[in-house]
């Protein structure tokens, strides 16, 4: 089956496009893009996921405005690869999370992703399965995270104890014990990802840079260490997992004080920089320790994986364990995403489960997803 997966994090930087071809034997990418979202459109997705800033008028007119520009997304990369539409069996879109609020004690959950469907189905005229993430809150998970059914598929090893460690938005790691089974995955966010950095660097740039390319900025700087304390006592990272986190505790709100933090004790950008990077790196390796299980390797994916001093820092951090980024893998570390929910859409189609309640906290195995046919 040919899948295209589409995937936008909380990070609202645009829509990674995988064309995957998918058979017994395993995976095999065809084709892979991320189109940025326009300047104003990513800020009316960000105002989206603030209750401060968003409206009814706003998320509804969205939903669609997202749907046009992912259909039109999977046009695009199948023209430039010079792959056929009609080669395309179905579409697998997570959608763009606006806002996500995993179940807390004796509270339900609920969540919402936005990109309609139905556009992209009519426009393409393709099969399309969306909507991953309520399935498994309702049968009593936290809706994430959901690719640790595709981490294992792909990276199980036979002889070593793997982590792969997605940092988009928020981070969140996947562990695969040697030749396990999928009932024995564990999987959590560990916290924020580039999140926070996206948004100091965009204050201190005053909206001309909105990510430290390579982590430049912060490896001229040096962590401020009463900060970090602070930062470390979130409550978040003392929650026992299954647990998924996102904007509404890591976002602009989050940002915001820790930038007036560091302003009235004037610190310099690139130590401002130099301690949000060391918070994602630290809260990565406190969510790798809280395992209690020894890891061989780590892998890598996700914009944060560019990040040179992010990598840098977890290498010091997680020492003796061997961190690599997926592309030594032969994958494509921005790709793994867009690729894990093609794999997704194509059990939704075939009427498999594919949640990993070890990892959610879910009550049993569900099909994930709504299944939009195509022409």
């Amino acid at each position: 089956m040919r899948v295209a997966g589409l995937m936008s994090g909380t990070s609202a930087d645009g829509v990674d496009v995988a064309i995957v071809d998918i058979a017994p034997e395993g995976c095999r990418l065809k084709a892979f893009h991320t189109y940025a979202y326009p300047n104003a459109l990513k800020r009316q997705v960000l105002d989206a996921c603030s209750p401060s800033t968003s409206s009814v008028d706003l998320i509804c007119r969205l939903n669609f405005a997202l749907g046009e520009l992912f259909a039109a997304a999977v046009v695009r990369l199948a023209r430039q690869s010079r792959i056929p539409l009609r080669s395309i069996d179905l579409i697998a879109s997570h959608g763009q999370t606006i806002h996500h609020l995993p179940p807390r004690k004796h509270k339900s959950g609920s969540t919402l992703q936005i990109g309609e469907p139905c556009v992209i189905a009519e426009r393409t005229g393709i099969t399309t399965v969306a909507d991953f993430r309520p399935r498994d809150i309702a049968a009593g998970g936290q809706g994430a995270p959901l690719v640790p059914f595709a981490d294992h598929a792909l990276f199980t090893h036979p002889r070593l104890n793997r982590v792969l460690c997605n940092i988009g938005g928020i981070a969140n790691i996947t562990f695969l014990r040697a030749a396990g089974r999928l009932e024995e995955v564990i999987a959590f966010d560990t916290g924020p990802g580039n999140m926070i950095m996206d948004a100091l660097i965009t204050g201190i740039t005053n909206g001309r840079r909105h990510y430290d390319n390579g982590g430049r900025l912060a490896s001229k700087g040096v962590a401020n260490a009463p900060v970090l304390r602070d930062l470390l006592k979130h409550p978040y990272l003392r929650r026992p997992a299954p647990k998924t986190t996102g904007r509404e505790e890591f976002g602009a709100d989050f940002a915001a004080g820790l930038q007036e933090r560091c302003r009235q004790l004037a610190l310099a950008p690139e130590d401002v920089m130099a301690t949000a990077c060391a918070f994602t790196a630290k809260t990565i390796e406190l969510g790798c320790r809280a395992l209690k299980r020894p890891i061989d390797e780590m892998i890598l994916c996700g914009g944060g994986s560019r990040n040179h001093h992010l990598v840098g820092l977890l290498r010091r951090e997680l020492a003796p364990t061997r961190v690599l980024v997926m592309d030594d893998l032969g994958l494509n570390a921005d790709a793994k995403e867009a690729v894990s929910f093609a794999i997704l859409g194509e059990r939704t189609i075939r009427g498999m489960a594919s949640n990993t309640p070890s990892a959610t906290g879910a009550n049993r195995p569900v099909v994930l997803g709504k299944i939009v046919p195509g022409r």
